[in-house]
């Protein structure tokens, strides 16, 4: 699982009785997130929490950690969708949408225009393109392995004994950009393993996880136009960022909470009440 810390994006409103609120939470693997908004799409309340093995218990945690964030009660939510790999694990949603149409729907609220998104989480990557309307164009998946995820650089913090919280500083520290030989982590792990040995320092070996994790994205499919980068990933490793700009020649937008774009646009088709997918 890819280690982030717990977080509250919050902004504090008046409950005023005109007001109308939607939620939208995010299964993911690793994390849950849930976003409260309300009828000016203003993001009012949200938490993000790790996915536990009891995923209801969770799911009901970080549901209600959000709704005592945004100052309102339960009974002013009119509706909530779920979107990510557990949304049919929401016993009290009123709709679900798939987590390719949640996050294109939070990308396209911040950035209205054709772009091409990439959302690198903690155990797939995806690369969705959209149009000039929001409409999904097409997208690719990547959850054969952990290559190019969260749980890949988890595995190599494993392996060099640091906290994934530093990730990010040692990478800084690094003017190497040489990629790791293999995306799989397995061999990539062995791969760091031969570099310890060999001596290698601790902030060039982190600096070849992101690259790896750049040339992966790229090399998924051909990033022409605007590029939105969101997810957990790139929440916390900036570094990631500047590689890929770097990678490209193109400068890589992100919106205001990159990790939350999932339970955003949930909650956007929830003030829309639509049904995508159910």
């Amino acid at each position: 699982m890819y280690l982030f810390f717990n977080i509250i994006f919050l902004r504090t409103v008046e409950n005023m009785p005109n007001k109308r609120y939607f939620a939208g939470i995010d299964v993911g693997t690793s994390y849950i997130k849930v976003v409260i908004i309300d009828d000016s799409s203003n993001i009012v309340g949200s938490f993000i929490d790790r996915t536990s093995s009891d995923l209801q218990k969770s799911i009901k945690n970080v549901y209600n950690k959000a709704i005592s964030s945004s100052k309102i009660s339960h009974n002013n939510i009119e509706h909530i969708t779920a979107t990510g790999f557990g949304r049919e694990n929401v016993s009290f949603s009123n709709s679900v949408v798939t987590e390719i149409s949640s996050h294109a729907k939070g990308a396209y609220h911040y950035f209205p225009k054709k772009i091409i998104i990439v959302d690198i989480g903690g155990q797939d990557t995806k690369i969705i393109k959209i149009d000039e309307k929001g409409k999904i164009q097409g997208f690719k998946m990547n959850r054969k392995c952990a290559a190019g995820t969260g749980s890949f650089l988890e595995e190599i913090a494993y392996k060099l004994n640091i906290p994934m919280n530093q990730m990010n500083m040692l990478a800084k520290k690094s003017d190497k950009e040489t990629a790791l030989s293999s995306f799989c982590t397995v061999f990539a792990s062995t791969e760091i393993i031969t570099r310890i040995k060999e001596g290698e320092r601790i902030e060039d070996m982190v600096r070849s996880a992101f690259e790896s994790i750049a040339k992966r994205v790229i090399e998924m499919d051909t990033l022409l136009g605007t590029v939105v980068a969101t997810g957990g990933v790139v929440t916390y490793n900036k570094i990631l960022l500047k590689i890929l700009s770097k990678q490209t020649g193109k400068e890589i937008l992100t919106p205001p909470n990159p990790q939350l774009s999932g339970a955003i646009g949930a909650a956007i088709f929830s003030k829309e009440e639509k049904i995508i997918y159910k």
